[in-house]
Order: C-alpha cells, then sequence, then structure tokens
C-alpha cells in the first residue's frame, strides 16, 4: 500500500489523516515542522457555519456539521449564526444567500434578532439565524483529532518537514505555507487579527455568533469572555502577524453599541494569524502531479470544512473518487476561466 505523507497539522491535516486511517489507509504520516495546530488553526475564530454565498461552499460546510455534531456538545456548541442587516440591501443580499442556502437543506431561517437578550437591534431590519451552526475550540479539536488518528496507526510527526520524508503521495495542507512545496500554487498570506475581552458577567451560554452583515463585524462568546474579528479596512497582505492597536477603541465601540452588556470592557488579548488565500476564495482541492495533492487555500474556512475536506479527500486518494464532488476546486480554474468566487469571507 502506498504511503502518504501529510504535510500540516492544522485542522485540515489532521482530518484527511484521520479519514485516511479510518478508510484502512496503513502507512499514513502527519508531518509537521512546529507542532499540532499551531499554525492558522491554533489562531482561528472557531465558527463553524454553513451560511455562504456559493454552493460548493454551502455544500463543504454542510457536510462537515455531521462529522461536528457527532462529536457532541463538550467540542461543537450549536449555538447558531445571527446575520443582522442594518439596510435594505444587506437584507436583500441576506435573503438571497438565505434561498440558495435552504435550497441546500440549510435551516436558515428569517428571525426576530429580539431573541437574544441584550442584544441592540434598533437599527436592525432583518436578520436570518441557522441553528445549526456553531462555535468551537480549533486547537482543542485539532489536537483530539490527531490523537483518534494515532490510535489508528498515523505515525504523527512535529518539528518534522514533510518534503524530507520518503513517501508515494505528498498531500500539501500546509495553509498559508504551501507554496514553499515547489509547485506554483496561486495562494497569498493575509494577515487578520482576533480580539478578547476581559471576562464579562452573565454571558448567556447560547449568545451566537452575531454578524453585521454589511461591516463584517462579528463577535461570539468563548468562556466568559468575548472574541472580536472584522476585516482591516486596507488588506494586510503578507505573512507578518502583527497586532495593530489602532483598531481596538473602534472595535469595543463597535462591540457596545451591539452588544451593551459588554460596554466598559476592555481588550485583554489579541492576536494575528494568517488566511491562506486564493483569487475566489476557494480552496484547492486536487492532484497537482505525480504524487502531489493539493489541500490548501481554504481562505479562512479551513476549520470549519476540514470534516468534509479529509473524509473526501481521503476517498479520493484511495478509491478514486470521492461521494462529495470536489470538481469545483481542481486549480485548473484558475487557467481555464472557470472561477467562481466567495463573496462571505469573514
Amino acid at each position: 500500500m502506498a504511503r502518504i505523507v501529510v504535510a500540516g497539522s492544522g485542522s485540515v491535516g489532521a482530518c484527511i489523516a484521520y479519514h485516511l486511517a479510518l478508510l484502512g489507509a496503513e502507512d499514513v504520516v502527519l508531518a509537521d515542522r512546529a507542532e499540532i495546530a499551531s499554525g492558522s488553526t491554533g489562531k482561528a475564530m472557531g465558527g463553524v457555519r454553513q451560511q455562504f454565498s456559493t454552493a460548493a461552499e454551502v455544500r463543504l460546510a454542510r457536510e462537515s456539521i455531521a462529522f461536528f455534531e457527532d462529536l457532541g456538545a463538550t467540542w461543537f456548541q450549536q449555538v447558531g449564526y445571527l446575520f443582522l442587516a442594518t439596510t435594505e440591501d444587506g437584507l436583500a443580499e441576506l435573503e438571497g444567500r438565505r434561498e440558495l442556502q435552504a435550497e441546500l437543506g440549510v435551516p436558515v431561517q428569517r428571525v426576530d434578532p429580539g431573541f437574544v437578550p441584550g442584544l441592540a437591534t434598533n437599527d436592525v431590519v432583518g436578520a436570518v439565524f441557522c441553528a445549526s451552526d456553531g462555535v468551537a475550540d480549533p486547537p482543542a479539536l485539532t489536537n483530539e483529532v490527531v490523537r483518534r488518528a494515532a490510535e489508528l496507526g498515523v505515525d504523527v510527526r512535529e518539528h518534522t518537514d514533510a518534503r524530507e520524508l520518503d513517501r508515494d503521495v505528498l498531500v500539501i495542507a500546509a495553509g498559508a505555507y504551501s507554496g514553499e512545496f515547489g509547485v506554483d500554487l496561486p495562494i497569498r498570506p493575509l494577515a487578520r487579527q482576533l480580539l478578547e475581552t476581559d471576562p464579562i458577567e452573565g454571558l448567556p451560554d447560547d449568545l451566537p455568533m452575531v454578524i453585521e452583515a454589511e461591516s463584517g463585524f462579528h463577535f461570539r462568546r468563548r468562556d466568559n469572555c468575548l472574541r472580536i474579528a472584522m476585516a482591516d479596512a486596507e488588506p494586510r497582505w503578507g505573512s507578518e502577524e502583527t497586532v495593530d492597536e489602532s483598531v481596538f477603541a473602534d472595535r469595543i465601540e463597535r462591540l457596545a453599541d451591539r452588544y451593551p452588556p459588554a460596554a466598559g470592557t476592555r481588550v485583554a488579548r489579541a492576536w494575528a494569524g494568517l488566511y491562506d488565500m486564493t483569487p475566489d476564495a476557494h480552496p484547492i482541492i486536487g492532484q497537482l502531479g505525480d504524487g502531489l495533492y493539493a489541500a490548501c487555500g481554504f481562505s479562512g474556512h479551513g476549520f470549519m470544512q476540514s470534516p468534509a475536506v479529509g473524509r473526501a479527500v481521503a476517498e479520493e486518494l484511495l478509491r478514486g473518487e470521492s461521494a462529495l464532488d470536489l470538481s469545483p476546486y481542481r486549480i485548473a480554474r484558475f487557467s481555464e476561466g472557470t472561477t467562481f468566487p466567495e463573496h462571505l469571507i469573514l
């Protein structure tokens, strides 16, 4: 049986290795030049949503939800994703996406956002909510997947360069660093930062992920704190993972305006990580050449899509095809002009 080396032990690489073992692969190595989940996975927001703007992305996320659900509430809290629109144009976009998502079996509904205690909604003209979306702890969950993979026989190697290992197949799942394997991949690193508040008393256990549709500002509960994110006014292309403190005051003000129970809180800590962006914000999945396969370029959505991708990639590598259609994600789409941009990037 072929020896498969998976480069990168973030959520995507971990899920690929795990599903390879589940499907019977006997010689799988999961290698990372640092530690498990020490890259973008370890710095992720932790949201898991099915509310995307393209059918292909909705399907990836939808198929992943079942995996997260099977892990149970300890690992995945289905508090839902709530999108708020403050303009009629914003509401029209939400509604258009909701119709697509509903057609694909995702239970997204128009709601009165007043069901969330403490949320300020005076300026909201409409909202949509998907109760089966939720949040998780990306590094903890990824470490659990790696533990299960190791129990099934996967050889887990930290502080190891996958390029130096003997193999029959190399799977590139190294996120923003996937371009360092001698293949020309249309991936650019984009720095994004997260903020976390001081502890806030009385945060409800079922507080959903709340997203302002027009601004992209969003927040979620993490233990007794709130985790905040919003795209920078000017994208920070490159691999420099620095924190920009100049936006702290703006983000805290936005948080207090939208969720008054957080008024008076401060930023307790902040960090930056990298999105592995492709030109259309869709991943690159598929064979690149003889013995070389890609699963990268997830553009900030890798954690939430990793279970479905892991299963599909494992099926394709071992059986030649997968139950999930991976054809939209082939690298050839860039040269063939068949890209289809994903617009909902948080």
